[in-house]
């Protein structure tokens, strides 16, 4: 089985955000004055293959735990930033 992960990383609150901040500016450069925020966020999708046993809550857990253990690892900095785990597809076979 085939299981599809989005994984947003994003700044912890209170962290500077400078790509966001300057967004932001040059947003309201640009005539869009009603913007209040921007946070910048990367977004990645990640496939991953699971045994064809692992079902039900055992395969969320499983996606879940190597998926958190990616982030704690390579894909975010635990330190300055907060990440979320959402599955967004599943496909049986080939």
């Amino acid at each position: 089985m085939t299981v599809e992960v989005d994984v947003t990383i994003k700044p912890k609150r209170g962290v500077a955000d400078p790509e966001g901040e300057n967004t932001k500016k040059a947003l309201h450069l640009l005539g869009f004055r009603n913007v209040r925020s921007v946070k910048s966020m990367k977004t990645f999708r990640i496939e991953l293959e699971l045994d064809a046993e692992t079902t039900g809550d055992a395969e969320e857990e499983a996606v879940t735990s190597a998926v958190e253990e990616m982030c704690e690892k390579l894909l975010s900095n635990p330190v300055i930033h907060d990440y979320e785990i959402l599955i967004v597809g599943r496909q049986i076979g080939n």
